[in-house]
């Protein structure tokens, strides 16, 4: 069973913003269908996934994966997360590393008492939006149009990087998307 978590802010006012990008991609990778509210989350269960976006905030998404891996507790867990440190577009799949400064991150390690699980991290920095902004402001933004653009490639291949772990692993996919 695979257990994937999309960081993000639950409500309207967040909904297009860079920290909501892991939502984004679980919006895609689910494909319309309709969420169930459940364990402080949206959660959409198959036979051998479970999509789940944190409604706890972002800097508290600890707090609704332990709640889940109470109940699903050999799940592997997957977390899709934007990425402050890399260039809007690129993204890179990890395992068992520090939360880098992410507070949602952080979040998890703290509660789970582990860095042990796959992230998969979606660069969101722009410097011509961004300017002097600090990250914290800058991450709650929404894209521009021209940046929009250029989202629709990375949440696509956001969705092949999830389907890859799911079907040929770590290593495969860390050497396939991995630039």
């Amino acid at each position: 069973m695979k257990l994937i978590i999309g960081l993000g802010n639950p409500g309207q006012k967040y909904e297009k913003t860079r920290h909501n990008l892991g939502f984004r991609v679980l919006d895609l990778l689910a494909g319309g269908v309709e969420w169930e509210n459940k364990y402080d989350s949206q959660i959409l269960k198959t036979e051998n996934v479970i999509l789940a976006k944190p409604q706890t905030f972002m800097n508290l998404s600890g707090k609704a994966v332990k709640e889940i891996l109470k109940y699903y507790p050999d799940a592997e867990l997957i977390v899709i997360h934007d990425e402050l440190d890399f260039p809007l577009g690129t993204l890179k799949v990890i395992k068992n590393a520090s939360s880098a400064g992410h507070n949602g991150v952080q979040s998890l390690i703290d509660e789970l008492g582990t860095k042990d699980f796959i992230r998969v991290r979606l660069g969101v920095n722009n410097p011509e939006t961004r300017g002097q902004m600090e990250g914290d402001a800058y991450v709650l933004q929404k894209f521009s149009e021209k940046e929009e653009e250029i989202l629709k490639e990375i949440l696509e291949k956001s969705k092949a990087v999830v389907e890859s772990l799911q079907t040929e692993g770590l290593e495969i996919t860390q050497s396939k998307f991995n630039g």
